[in-house]
């Protein structure tokens, strides 16, 4: 079985979200044979990824940072659509941190990168803006030596 992960900004700029949906739908739904997909369902790319991963039939493994992980989705539909996708889910791993931190979000990017056999990254090439954001993750997964395909669109900048 081959293992796609996904580690992406919350904050996507709308005119960016047809260019990642087609990419990740090329890397997801164009792939032969049996497919895990890992996120942690995070609001904006781990939710996106989930969404097309399942219409394109892979299995779904959800990875939770933390015991209090959904006191992080703000709002209400944020929130139903993190529970409708882990719902989905064919294995769900909860890591053991009580609380969302830094260091819980650092070790479930980790966790997928040490896992998947490519990564996707919704990321706009910047530095992460707290430890264990999306460049770190990048960062990490390359100095594993794991193939990591950036879905961005050029000259935007994230919300």
């Amino acid at each position: 079985m081959k293992r796609i992960g996904v580690t992406g900004h919350r904050g996507i700029p709308p005119e960016a979200l047809a260019h990642i949906r087609a990419g990740m739908h090329a890397a997801l739904c164009g792939h032969r044979g049996s497919l895990e997909a890992l996120s942690s369902l995070a609001v904006g790319a781990d939710q996106l990824f989930a969404d097309v991963a399942l219409a394109c039939g892979a299995e779904l493994t959800v990875v939770i940072p933390s015991g209090d992980y959904e006191r992080g989705f703000v709002r209400p539909d944020e929130l139903a659509h993190y529970r409708r996708l882990k719902s989905l889910a064919t294995r769900e791993i909860q890591l053991s941190f009580p609380t969302s931190t830094d260091e819980a979000y650092y070790a479930a990017g980790a966790y997928i990168a040490d896992r998947c056999d490519r990564l996707l990254a919704v990321w706009d090439g910047r530095p992460a803006r707290g430890h264990g954001g999306t460049g770190d993750i990048v960062r990490y997964a390359r100095d594993l030596g794991k193939p990591v395909t950036v879905l961005w669109r050029e000259g935007l900048e994230r919300d």
